[in-house]
């Protein structure tokens, strides 16, 4: 669980940066994995998509070219994030709190939550909300960081988390206090099992995860 006043205020800082860090310090991977997300939402032909935590909109303006047809709106509690979304072309943008979205009971036919779940006050009380506002039988799509299970592999990755990273994003952004923040908030962020039971603890089923590379993130896919 995290410091929403403390995550909102790293953000807003790095806002104009956002974009282009993330592609740098991932080597454009993110790219990739968001293209695979929205090919998910993609196969269910959805009428409207709600992407929360979308910060300078990546996710929801894939989402958008790959499903032309389909309204997307993005959510975040981050208003200089939300200005970057609409810059880039995202059409519709709410300001609002993942814990208490503005919208009716089974609005959506599909919601995507991209490395933003982890950076909420409470974990099980967003995905309840994610649930409330899709209509059953909805998707749900999760893509997020995780710790790598092997032994190795996890020693590297720390490191790179650690002590590489937060130099790299300082040098760009100017400043490497969210990403000192994204390391200690992936150590506590439960992946695997124990993020398929929070899901599933949340009213949903057919709950699915899809390690990337050797693990650093994973996709979790489920129905409401």
């Amino acid at each position: 669980m995290q410091d929403p006043e403390y995550v909102k205020e790293a953000f807003a800082g790095i806002a104009d940066r956002y974009v282009v860090t993330n592609h740098v310090l991932s080597l454009g991977i993110d790219i990739l994995w968001r293209r695979r997300v929205a090919g998910m939402v993609r196969e269910v032909a959805p009428l409207r998509v709600l992407d929360v935590a979308t910060g300078s909109g990546d996710m929801a303006l894939e989402i958008q070219r790959k499903c032309p047809d389909t309204e997307v709106v993005g959510t975040d509690f981050c208003e200089p994030m939300l200005d970057q979304a609409r810059r880039r072309g995202l059409q519709n943008t709410v300001l609002a709190d993942a814990l208490d979205l503005p919208f009716q009971n089974g609005e959506f036919c599909a919601l995507t939550v991209c490395f933003g779940l982890r950076n909420m006050e409470d974990w099980e009380r967003a995905l309840k909300e994610m649930g409330r506002v899709l209509k059953p039988g909805g998707l749900l799509v999760i893509l997020d960081f995780s710790l790598p299970r092997g032994k190795l592999t996890r020693g590297i990755y720390r490191f790179y988390l650690h002590t590489v990273l937060p130099i790299m994003a300082g040098m760009i952004t100017g400043s490497s206090k969210a990403y000192r923040y994204l390391g200690s908030s992936i150590e506590v962020f439960p992946s695997g099992r124990k993020m398929c039971d929070l899901i599933e603890g949340a009213g949903f089923f057919k709950t699915r995860e899809s390690p990337l590379l050797p693990g650093v993130a994973t996709i979790y896919s489920a129905i409401k």
